[in-house]
């Protein structure tokens, strides 16, 4: 029996919001569960002082006070030579090198990202106000400001004073950018303040394009290369350069996906490290997040299919089974924090409202929403739902 066109148009219109409808009740589910704890947290960062790079300073940093500075997480003292350079050990952090800066970039994500979400739950601006004090001491203010580049991120005792390696520790960036977007557009700070902090993100994403350590990190073959069209993304997306913004989309339909996905929907250089879940988890993470933070620029990568079949909708297939699962991964055990994965993971979340899955939602929510481990924090620098779902 054939359809006449207005029968048609009524069954496609009636698709089109029960699948509305699902998305909104994704999202309310979400926000339901977030709401009270977010507040909560807000109101215990309202008294806290900003916390810069300039509270931290690392003898062997080749920087001054104003640069980022962190040393390479697998890089310990030869114990052959206790002056020499450092060797690498694979998947072993050194708990000795220098982090500070790298945990007070953490703290200022989470602080104004926390507080960003309690403005929009409440609409209440001391929120914001609070949220602006410590953007403002990270990007405006001279005397503690960060210099926008990372120069010395990453370095290596004895081999090198910074790494291009070291941009994965700005993808922190990400829900600092998102908070900004969000109290700029919603007049919730200045645009004379929105402005300032603008032009700092700009400097950063330049240097990010035209140095040798940025082009080294956009190139990596692996997370490191997904992360640096995450961070690119998302400062882009802020400033309002078009140009980064359409090159990263394509870089995720030219590079990232078709390079780094197997048919499967695996990630083969991933499940070659020595922690083969964690990694696996982390890029999934990452290119969920580029499509999200690209969704704003009405590059819809969510739908992109290769010609081969590689999608986002296929790395989730993948690795779907072995969130809601463990038990079932296939592959090595991580030689370091197994137990601890996984988390809120952001794929969960963003998979889930873009592909109307509850599925991914419910597992969503049933995971811990705040992590303790350093390193399960670090390797999550998308976990706060509200400023990506009100936005």
């Amino acid at each position: 029996m054939k359809l006449k066109p207005f029968a048609i148009l009524v069954f496609s219109t009636l698709m089109i919001s029960c699948a509305t409808d699902i998305s909104k009740e994704l999202r309310k589910q979400v926000l339901d569960d977030i709401r009270p704890s977010a507040i909560e947290k807000a109101d215990s960062f309202l008294s806290i002082p900003p916390v810069t790079v300039t509270d931290f300073q690392c003898v062997r940093s080749a920087g001054g006070r104003h640069d980022f500075y962190s040393e390479g997480d697998y890089w310990w003292p030869d114990p052959e030579n206790s002056e020499g350079p450092y060797i690498q050990k694979d998947g072993q952090s050194n708990p000795d090198n220098f982090s500070a800066h790298r945990h007070a970039m953490v703290r200022l994500s989470d602080i104004t990202a926390t507080l960003a979400s309690a403005w929009l739950l409440t609409g209440e601006q001391k929120y914001a106000d609070q949220a602006l004090s410590h953007l403002n001491a990270w990007f405006v203010d001279t005397a503690t400001m960060m210099n926008p580049n990372m120069l010395y991120a990453q370095a290596i005792y004895g081999r090198v004073t910074g790494r291009g390696v070291g941009l994965i520790d700005a993808y922190h960036f990400v829900e600092v950018t998102q908070s900004v977007k969000i109290l700029s557009e919603k007049g919730a700070i200045s645009e004379t303040h929105s402005a300032k902090i603008k032009d700092w993100f700009s400097q950063f994403l330049n240097w990010m394009v035209t140095h040798q350590y940025g082009i080294d990190e956009m190139n990596a073959k692996n997370n490191h290369g997904t992360c640096w069209v995450a961070t690119a993304a998302s400062m882009a997306t802020l400033t309002g350069n078009k140009e980064i913004t359409e090159m990263c989309a394509d870089r995720f339909k030219t590079v990232l996906l078709p390079n780094q996905m197997e048919i499967d929907g695996s990630f083969p250089l991933e499940l070659k490290r020595t922690k083969p879940y964690g990694y696996s988890l982390f890029n999934i993470d990452a290119m969920c997040n580029v499509a999200e933070i690209l969704s704003a620029s009405k590059e819809n990568v969510w739908k992109f299919k290769t010609d081969d079949g590689k999608s986002l909708a296929k790395g989730m297939e993948f690795i779907f089974p072995y969130i809601s699962d463990k038990s079932g991964w296939p592959y090595e055990h991580d030689i370091f924090i197994w137990d601890e994965w996984p988390a809120r993971q952001s794929c969960l979340l963003f998979a889930g409202i873009a592909y109307k899955k509850p599925e991914y939602i419910q597992q969503f929510l049933k995971l811990p929403a705040n992590p303790v481990h350093p390193e399960v924090i670090r390797n999550l620098p998308v976990r706060h739902p509200v400023i990506w779902l009100l936005k």
